[in-house]
């Protein structure tokens, strides 16, 4: 039997680097893009150790979200394709259009390349950005049914770029997709094994606090998953029949900042020692946030509670995630091992 062949785009990126080890490992030959192929070394280098896998089973291929060039070649001969590929900053963009015009269009890429290709299913990276926000203060539940309201005032620009590159996506789709089958993935804040110094922004907020960067707490949250959920979410939307329009949420559960941080000094000890105790007044963020965009973005998140509700993705997939303790502290750990943070 001829391996299945899938293209993950974004291969030196946190979620793909984890799909496409579990990719290889189940015996899939594996096309992957990245900007610049100098990153193919960094990007096999944790595949050495992995049992099993030849090094004819991945390809990498040259290919930027704001170009064409190289997209057709990364997709051919692919049965499936996870666009996982997106830019995600650690910083607050002047324009949000740095982010929005690479998400979407890259997006369109990817589809337009998989449908060229022949390819049967894409499974998309998306965001609960996507689901989320814009919908005021206070404590709010969602589901996969629920959308970003981009109208609302002070839509930060990643919330605005995942949410409009979703939506391009399944128009797209829905008008010129032929016959493939189209769903979604939107994690929550995503955590667990960090394998190299190159992470995602989403761990800086770990790192953060071991460091003592976060000098006192806001009162802020935000829902958690861990990687490793993450990819086999992705692997399960692959490969589970009838997809087609799906959209499943991957959230472990809601989680205070605060909370993130008794987890750290609990089980950490004098490594922690460094995280914060103090809960910083929300009348002091929005002081603070007068001259600062980023404190300006955790302002507008003071007291906000978003569970997003996994029960769909539980339920069709079978998908049973960690608890975010056991990510919160895996992203420690390894944070400290590879020593971006000491002691």
């Amino acid at each position: 039997m001829t391996s299945p062949r899938i293209l993950v785009t974004g291969g030196t990126g946190y979620i793909a680097g984890v799909l496409i080890r579990q990719l290889l490992a189940e015996g899939w030959q594996v096309h992957t893009t990245v900007r610049d192929l100098a990153r193919e070394a960094a990007l096999r280098k944790p595949l050495g150790a992995s049992r099993g896998v030849k090094k004819d089973q991945l390809h990498c291929f040259a290919a930027d979200l704001m170009a064409d060039a190289g997209w057709a070649e990364a997709a051919r001969g692919c049965t499936h394709v996870a666009h996982v590929a997106s830019p995600l900053p650690t910083g607050v963009p002047r324009d949000a259009n740095e982010l929005i015009v690479p998400a979407r269009d890259g997006a369109l890429r990817a589809l337009k390349a998989a449908r060229d290709a022949g390819a049967q299913r894409v499974v998309m990276t998306s965001s609960v950005a996507a689901i989320a926000y814009g919908h005021g203060p206070g404590e709010h539940r969602f589901t996969k049914a629920d959308w970003t309201n981009l109208d609302a005032p002070d839509v930060p620009p990643y919330v605005q770029s995942k949410t409009v590159a979703e939506r391009a996506a399944r128009d797209w789709v829905a008008r010129e997709g032929g016959g493939i089958e189209f769903c979604t993935v939107n994690p929550s804040v995503v955590l667990g094994p960090v394998a190299s110094a190159d992470y995602s922004a989403s761990v800086v907020i770990v790192q953060s606090l071991l460091q003592g960067r976060i000098p006192a707490l806001p009162r802020i949250g935000f829902g958690i998953v861990d990687v490793r959920d993450v990819a086999e979410l992705h692997w399960r939307a692959l490969t589970a029949p009838g997809m087609a329009g799906e959209r499943f949420i991957a959230c472990a559960g809601f989680t205070w900042l605060r909370d993130i941080a008794t987890v750290l000094r609990e089980e950490l000890g004098d490594d922690a020692r460094r995280v914060p105790t103090l809960q910083l007044p929300d009348w002091s963020v929005r002081l603070l946030a007068r001259i600062s965009p980023t404190v300006r973005a955790a302002a507008s998140e003071l007291g906000t509670a978003r569970h997003q509700d996994s029960t769909h993705a539980r339920e069709v997939l079978g998908w049973a995630p960690r608890p975010p303790r056991e990510a919160i502290l895996k992203s420690a750990r390894d944070l400290m091992a590879l020593g971006v943070v000491r002691g």
